[in-house]
Order: C-alpha cells, then sequence, then structure tokens
C-alpha cells in the first residue's frame, strides 16, 4: 500500500469516528432532553432495516458502475458519457427510493404536514397569495404556512403549484420531477469541471457523481431539484467565462441563479462557487452585462407579483427560532453538521478532500490546482452555512447543492474501484437500515 492511499484511509477513518461521535453524543442529548429533535443523529431518520422493491436494482446498479463504470467513464464519446451519467443516475436514485416502496419512498415524501403540497390549494390566484405570503410565515400567524413552505422563498413552492396547473399534481409527480431535475445535477457538474479544470479529470469523476450517497436524498426532496438549479447556473457560467457564447450562457447563468435565491435562501451562499469560477475563468469581462440581465428577470417577476423576498427573510429567521431552531443546540450541530455531511459525500470524498488540500499546497498541474480551487469554493460555501447557524440538522437535504461540488475531488484518488464500492455500501446501509426523513 503506497503512502498517499494509507493516508487517505487515515482520513476516512478520521471522519468515521466522527460520525460515531456524533451518534453516540446525539443519541445521548435526544435521550436527556430530546432538544435535537431527530430519532437518529445526526440524521433526520428513524432505525427500520427493511428492504423493499428497489433492493434488488440497487444492487444491480452498485455493481455494474463499480465494475464497469471507471472504464466507461473514460473511452466514452463526452456527450454518450453526459448521457450515461445522468441515465445511470436516474436509475441509482430511483431504486434507492424504492426500497422504501412507491408510496413511502417518492409518493407521501412531499404531501407531509410539513411539505409543499399541503398548500397547493392556497394559490388559486397566485400573485394574490404571493403579495399576502409574508403574511402566513410566523408561527403564530393565522393559517401559518407549513415549515417548508415558511422556510424558503415563494419559487420552490410556486413550482409545484405549476406542476399542478399542468396535470402534473400529486405526490408522484412531484417526486418525479424531483429525481429527474435533481440527477442532471452530475452533468452540469462534469459540464464545469471540464471547462474549468480538464476533460480527464471530469471522466475520473464521473463514477462518483454517479454513485453518490446523496442520490438518498435526492430522491425525494425537493432540495435535489434546488442543486441542480444551482449546479445549472454554475455550469453555465463556467460555460460563459470561457467564451463559450457568452452572451446567451451568461444570460442563462444569470437566470438560474436569481432563481435559486427564490428556491432557498440558503442558496445565496452560492455565490462563494459562483465567485471561484469568475477567478477561473479567462473571459470575465465579456459575460457580465448579460450575467446581470438574467439575473435580475425572476426578482423582477417575482417582486412585480407581490412577493418580498426581503421581509420574508426576516420573518423566517424569526420562524425558525419559533420551532426547532430554536431549541436544537448549536454546540452539537455545529459539528455534527458535519459528520453528516460525510454521510452524505462518502468516504471516497473526504479521501478526496485529503487530496484537494495537497495539491492545493503543492501547486500541481494547472487543471489540477484550477479543480482544486473550484472544490475549496464549495467547503467555504458549506462552512460558512454551518456556522451561520440556520443548518442546524437536517443538512443531508439542506447541503445537497454545495456537496455536489466536493464530489469532484474522487477525481485524484487512487484504487477506484475499491473507493467505488465503499460509496455504494455506505449509501446502500443508509437505505436499507433506516427511513430517512426525506
Amino acid at each position: 500500500m503506497n503512502r498517499d492511499l494509507r493516508r487517505d484511509l487515515y482520513a476516512a477513518l478520521a471522519a468515521a469516528l466522527l460520525v460515531a461521535t456524533a451518534i453516540v453524543v446525539g443519541r445521548a442529548i435526544e435521550h436527556r432532553d430530546g432538544t435535537l429533535r431527530v430519532s437518529w443523529p445526526p440524521l433526520l431518520a428513524t432505525w427500520d432495516p427493511h428492504v423493499g422493491p428497489g433492493t434488488p436494482a440497487a444492487l444491480a446498479v452498485a455493481v455494474a458502475v463499480v465494475a464497469y463504470g471507471p472504464a466507461l467513464a473514460a473511452r466514452l464519446p463526452w456527450r454518450h458519457l453526459l448521457l450515461a451519467v445522468w441515465a445511470t443516475g436516474m436509475a441509482w436514485t430511483w431504486s434507492l427510493a424504492l426500497i422504501d416502496g412507491w408510496h413511502r419512498g417518492i409518493a407521501e415524501q412531499l404531501t407531509t404536514q410539513s411539505e409543499y403540497l399541503r398548500v397547493i390549494g392556497r394559490f388559486h390566484d397566485i400573485p394574490a397569495t404571493l403579495a399576502d405570503f409574508t403574511q402566513h410565515i410566523l408561527i403564530d400567524t393565522p393559517d401559518n404556512w407549513p415549515a417548508h413552505v415558511a422556510g424558503h422563498p415563494a419559487g420552490a413552492t410556486v413550482t409545484f403549484v405549476l406542476l399542478d396547473r399542468i396535470g402534473l399534481g400529486g405526490g408522484g409527480w412531484a417526486g418525479t420531477w424531483c429525481i429527474t431535475i435533481g440527477t442532471t445535477a452530475a452533468v452540469a457538474v462534469l459540464v464545469a469541471v471540464r471547462v474549468l479544470a480538464d476533460e480527464s479529470l471530469a471522466r475520473r469523476a464521473a463514477p462518483f457523481l454517479v454513485l453518490a450517497p446523496a442520490a438518498v436524498w435526492v430522491g425525494t426532496s425537493a432540495d435535489g431539484y434546488f442543486a441542480a438549479v444551482a449546479a445549472w447556473a454554475v455550469a453555465f457560467l463556467a460555460l460563459a467565462v470561457t467564451g463559450h457564447r457568452p452572451a446567451w450562457t451568461g444570460f442563462a447563468a444569470g437566470l438560474l441563479f436569481g432563481l435559486t435565491l427564490y428556491l432557498s435562501y440558503g442558496l445565496t451562499l452560492m455565490a462563494v462557487i459562483a465567485g471561484a469560477v469568475l477567478l477561473l475563468g479567462t473571459h470575465r469581462i465579456r459575460p457580465l452585462p448579460f450575467l446581470l440581465a438574467g439575473f435580475v428577470v425572476v426578482p423582477i417577476v417575482f417582486t412585480a407579483l407581490g412577493f418580498d423576498w426581503w421581509e420574508a427573510y426576516r420573518l423566517l429567521v424569526r420562524r425558525y427560532y419559533q420551532g426547532a431552531g430554536g431549541v436544537r443546540p448549536y454546540g452539537y450541530w455545529v459539528w455534527a453538521n458535519l459528520a453528516c455531511t460525510v454521510l452524505i459525500v462518502g468516504p471516497a470524498t473526504v479521501a478526496g478532500l485529503r487530496r484537494t488540500g495537497v495539491t492545493l499546497a503543492a501547486r500541481r498541474s494547472r487543471s489540477d490546482v484550477r479543480l482544486g480551487v473550484l472544490v475549496l469554493a464549495a467547503l467555504l460555501a458549506l462552512l460558512a452555512a454551518d456556522l451561520s447557524g440556520m443548518s442546524k440538522a437536517e443538512t443531508e437535504r439542506i447541503w445537497l447543492p454545495f456537496v455536489v461540488w466536493l464530489l469532484p475531488a474522487c477525481a485524484w484518488l487512487t484504487g477506484v474501484r475499491g473507493w467505488l464500492a465503499a460509496q455504494a455500501v455506505l449509501a446502500l446501509l443508509i437505505n436499507h437500515l433506516l427511513l430517512t426523513g426525506w
């Protein structure tokens, strides 16, 4: 065993110890006073060993990707590789979700008491509802919004309202939307890595983007959809600043960045990753007018329809501390969230992050350093979210838009099939041993 691989394993072991500590300490705190508000810390989940109709498919996809993924990623034509990543990612995500069955795993996930589909009937008049939106955010207001509706800008809920309007109503279609759109995030990441770093790094990262344990929460939570929108915003920005049709790609990037602000307040931190992309760009100036033009579209539309983003955010902060956020102890979650992140990204990404640090310190090849900067920016955005105190628990879904940008760090790993197997085993264990809340 070479020295680098041994150090990678030490990093993965240290991460496993962090997770074990978070479980032991978390269970003790929850047993003592119930302030964590989760049944199986650091995840929002319950212990429930089970198998389901998705089990055989999940095992088959995992074995296929471990056995053939690296070789196919190396030799497939680029466009075919992107389609293969999306298709295989969907197969992996669908099969994991269906371990819990169609109803419990997909169709009912977005219909629970705290979810978006509970309020579809209140949006008969969209402009009137948006103008009145802030009047129902606080818990002590009449007809207060469910937790997720109140906790996100109106664009998140309007997405599902519009799906309902075009005949795709109900939890099954909502879950299908989140999985179908959410799994495109991997494609967006590969596009960005290719133009900002190089194609070989993107190809080596591709199997890890497919088999990420994060797929457990992409199927099915709305945050998987949010992650894809944010990922494509970054990908289009990467195309724009590297000279690929900067007018169109710059406008598309701005449009999607504007939309992210109306899907989740926390996605304002995508500005850190966007800043890194601008830093790495070779044509920074020309796309900027188009980027700004696209960026203002969604805010102008929602503001014209009556939704006040700043007032809604101010009230959300109050609502957050009225609920579980005011009870959950910051002193536990500020480090246990990182343990949760280990479970989202898997041991391979932990080892990849170690290699990221080595790459940046040693200033290896230009493409390696550029990828390292992109990964570091995502890590900084995640740490800022952690320190803010507005992400106490449930980060397995909330941080999906950030963690997808950590996964390309796996491009530097050796012993690829072993690391891929570890990723798959972790995801399968989580989905078979726990009933996750998302």
